[in-house]
């Protein structure tokens, strides 16, 4: 059986395609326009479909499963109900496409965070995982009793009534997702350094003991704390995992993660271990990976 996982993100897309043989193939690529009301959904897919056919060129076996991680909200029919990162992809049918491009496969989506969740948890051996993925957004998923609790929206969770400064894309303020994500540590950055940040450059001021750096993601790894010790009191998992590819792509991110945690945790009560995701920004594409071996085709 040759299998796809395909990890849908913001601003990019990830593949990993795996068999029998050859060895597996990874790719990716990133979308034709930024996120925001400008992305359309058919330059996207057009540029999807390219890259899907390109990634078939050489693969000798037909893929017979397909596993998609989605950030976007769907019904069950595969219809996007909601997508704030790229707006004008509501009321796509991303399963019909999805059949379309794959035809003959068994096809299956689920979110993103569930699906990394369900990946991590199996790394780290434990039936009882919080993960959280910082990225574009904030994304997460819960596996407890080794079966995940589909449709967690950690990236929502109120962590921070003050903070008036930030909106999240939802349309709310305090969400962790307008404290913590990538794009908004960024512009936290820009602003304590009066200028325009990149994640290079916060790396570097990072690695390097620069102050704005390490003030500019201060309030993420704060917020994280939060979210982590609030669902500990509520869930208690083995172990709270951070991944995503800003957080992953940040020394010491999840230690700082870990150092709040501790300091939240209630006399008595121990605080949740918190770990780096081993598979780092690819959390997400090994749970499609695992989704496509699933037998049955419909929607995960």
């Amino acid at each position: 059986m040759t299998r796809l996982g395909i990890d849908v993100g913001g601003t990019k897309v990830a593949f990993r395609l795996a068999g029998e043989e050859p060895p597996a193939r990874e790719d990716a690529f990133h979308w034709p326009s930024s996120p925001g009301p400008d992305a359309g959904p058919e330059a996207d897919w057009a540029a999807l479909a390219e890259e899907v056919a390109r990634l078939r060129t050489g693969w000798a076996r037909p893929i017979t499963a397909v596993g998609v991680a989605l950030p976007a909200t769907t019904d069950a029919a595969g219809r996007v109900t909601t997508w704030p990162g790229r707006p004008g992809w509501a009321g796509l049918n991303v399963g019909a496409r999805l059949r379309g491009l794959f035809p003959g496969a068994a096809v299956r989506w689920a979110d993103d965070g569930d699906l990394a969740a369900l990946a991590e948890a199996g790394r780290a051996g434990s039936p009882d995982v919080v993960y959280i993925g910082v990225g574009t957004g904030v994304g997460g998923g819960v596996v407890l009793g080794g079966r995940s609790l589909a449709g967690s929206e950690i990236g929502h969770l109120i962590v921070d009534r003050s903070a008036l400064d930030e909106r999240c894309d939802c349309g709310r303020h305090g969400c962790l997702q307008a404290v913590a994500s990538g794009p908004a540590t960024l512009r936290r950055a820009a602003r304590l350094r009066g200028g325009a940040v990149s994640f290079a450059d916060l790396r570097g001021g990072l690695l390097a003991g620069a102050g704005w750096a390490a003030d500019a993601l201060a309030p993420a790894w704060d917020a994280l704390g939060a979210a982590v010790t609030s669902l500990g009191e509520l869930l208690h998992p083995d172990v709270a995992v951070i991944g995503g590819g800003f957080g992953a792509g940040l020394p010491g991110f999840a230690d700082a993660v870990a150092e709040r945690v501790a300091k939240y945790a209630r006399p008595g009560f121990a605080a949740v271990p918190v770990r780096r995701a081993e598979l780092g920004g690819l959390s997400s594409l090994y749970g499609a990976l695992l989704l496509a071996g699933q037998e049955e085709d419909g929607h995960g």
